[in-house]
């Protein structure tokens, strides 16, 4: 085969077929790991909600649904069930108001909508400092623990800002935000808002209420001041 000439036309003929190339291998690979990345983070997310519920018998995916609070934010709820009866709900709740970013974390509530569990999903906190948010808020010392806690009388906030909460040292912000994500989740469980604690009037989140305890899957259609992370 004759060498083809070093001209621009040739050199961006090459460049385009290698492209196109490129671009069907990485295309073959991405429908062939699509399946086993989301069946991998479906498992994953399944044993988070086992982590913060009661043990339950249904499939809190399948049932999922959404809850709305005043502001436009929207949560997924996982209805826990035993027997067909209501023994809790896991929330996938967030902020974006780390002292890095976003904070996923998924909590779970009993019937009564006391605190049973929390797992952190997802942060970029300082290690050594935010970081610590994934045990600290459930050691049993002073005021750190959130377990057990309810939020109907109102919201968790930090000591400093005249909570109960005692802040991870020297990581204030942190744990404002993560309290946030308690919050809010509890306000989407509820269908109220985690910064005003006025209702979510809307017929779609009570629908979706009625939905979950019945088994049914239904869809329905965040701020802190910072302060300074060294307390």
């Amino acid at each position: 085969m004759a060498k083809l000439k070093s001209t621009l036309p040739n050199m961006l003929l090459s460049l385009t077929l290698i492209c196109l190339f490129a671009a069907g291998v990485l295309a073959t690979v991405n429908m062939q790991t699509a399946g086993p990345i989301a069946a991998a983070k479906a498992a994953a997310l399944e044993n988070a909600i086992k982590e913060v519920t009661p043990e339950f018998d249904n499939s809190p995916l399948a049932d999922a649904y959404r809850a709305v609070t005043s502001d436009g934010d929207s949560l997924v709820i996982y209805p826990a069930l035993k027997g067909g009866e209501p023994v809790g709900v896991a929330v996938e709740s967030f902020t974006m108001n780390g002292f890095s970013g976003e904070i996923r974390v998924i909590v779970g509530f009993d019937t009564e909508g006391k605190i049973l569990n929390y797992s952190v999903l997802q942060h970029a906190e300082t290690p050594g400092l935010g970081s610590k948010m994934q045990e600290w808020f459930r050691t049993d010392k002073n005021r750190q623990s959130v377990i057990g806690r309810s939020l109907a009388a109102g919201n968790l906030t930090v000591a400093k800002d005249g909570g109960d909460v005692d802040a991870i040292t020297a990581s204030t912000i942190t744990s404002r935000a993560f309290l946030q994500t308690l919050n809010r989740a509890y306000s989407a469980y509820k269908g109220t808002d985690a910064g005003t604690g006025a209702t979510a009037a809307t017929d779609a989140v009570t629908e979706a209420t009625e939905a979950a305890e019945a088994t049914e899957t239904t869809e329905t259609t965040e701020s802190t001041e910072k302060g300074g992370e060294n307390e």
